[in-house]
């Protein structure tokens, strides 16, 4: 199995059958008897919902697991679940985590994805695995940029022969976009809306350069001065001045990457182009964004909320059938764990 254990969402990839599952990253659990009562969609849709007895919680925060016990009972049921709730199922697993993380946090995935049934864990760095997922060529000797946009965390990476030359994370995603779209509702019409209200404006109207028809939407939540529920229009410019901050803080970090990054492979870049990947690759405008600031032709990938599981799936392949994608993954003796 190959899973893409998101901050927003968690996708598996089971070998020869391609993605079964994607689903989000969220747990409900009832407080009195500690019992999982949704994982997933049911539970997504109990956030800001829940009496007190019950807790609909993310177990993961940018990127890394903020909530250990959560985020394994949260694999386990999606292991299950993709093998039909067989319960003696104990598979080979290839997850992907962010580039950025420490050699704690990478314990405490394998540690977790162990404690859920796996055999044996393979850890992927996430803007090799979305390279990988994208279709780019990874192993030759030539530049690939990837910019893996996720809830979490941004990854931003050049690639070439199987390794990663330049690469730089930021924990500036698709949650940081949302909160600056409740700040900005906050701050311009003295209205509180929730996370959900807010990433179904980001979806529905966020924009990262000017539309060719701008767009609408009202939007309902509390009023902070008499604290009843109130409702409001936004328009798509000015939730695009409301982003503006985070997507500038990505850019930056693109080009941050690309000064750190050899002429020759730069050359390269300039060639092929950036490929966007991940759920902020879908926001309208953000090739173009990107393209102006950089200066280079972008692309956004063909699946790009795919692309890590696929090339999960990918790598799961090459440790039985492709050496050159093997050294690719860290396992538990590169990670002096064995």
């Amino acid at each position: 199995m190959g899973v893409d254990l998101g901050t927003a969402n968690t996708l598996v990839h089971v070998q020869g059958r391609g993605i079964l599952l994607r689903e989000p990253s969220v747990v409900a659990v009832d407080k009195l008897t500690n019992s999982v009562l949704e994982v997933g969609e049911e539970a997504k849709r109990m956030l800001g919902r829940t009496p007190g007895s019950i807790i609909a919680t993310r177990p993961l925060k940018d990127g890394v697991i903020a909530d250990f016990e959560q985020t394994e009972r949260m694999l386990r049921y999606f292991i299950e679940k993709v093998h039909r709730r067989k319960t003696l199922v104990h598979p080979h697993v290839v997850v992907g985590i962010p580039s950025g993380i420490t050699e704690v946090e990478r314990r405490a995935v394998i540690e977790a994805t162990k404690k859920a049934g796996a055999r044996e864990v393979y850890l992927i760095e996430e803007p090799m695995a979305a390279a990988i997922g994208a279709g780019l060529p990874v192993t030759e000797p030539a530049g690939s940029m990837i910019v893996d946009i996720g809830g979490g965390t941004s990854e931003v990476a050049v690639i070439s022969l199987g390794g990663i030359v330049a690469s730089r994370s930021i924990r500036v995603a698709g949650d940081e976009i949302d909160e600056a779209i409740v700040s900005y509702v906050r701050q311009r019409f003295n209205l509180f809306i929730g996370d959900r209200t807010s990433e179904e404006t980001k979806i529905a109207i966020g924009s990262a350069f000017p539309l060719e028809q701008e767009l609408k939407i009202e939007v309902r939540g509390r009023d902070l001065v008499s604290g009843l529920p109130r409702a409001c229009v936004l328009s798509s410019e000015e939730v695009r001045e409301a982003i503006n901050e985070p997507f500038m803080a990505i850019v930056d970090t693109v080009k941050g990457t690309l000064e750190d990054t050899p002429p020759e492979l730069a050359a390269d870049i300039m060639d092929f182009g950036i490929t966007l990947a991940g759920g902020g690759a879908l926001l309208r405008g953000l090739d173009r964004l990107m393209m102006r600031e950089t200066g280079m032709p972008v692309h956004i990938a063909a699946d790009p909320l795919s692309c890590v599981a696929l090339g999960t799936g990918k790598c799961l392949d090459g440790v039985q059938n492709n050496p050159s994608l093997r050294k690719v993954l860290l396992t538990e003796s590169r990670l002096g764990m064995a």
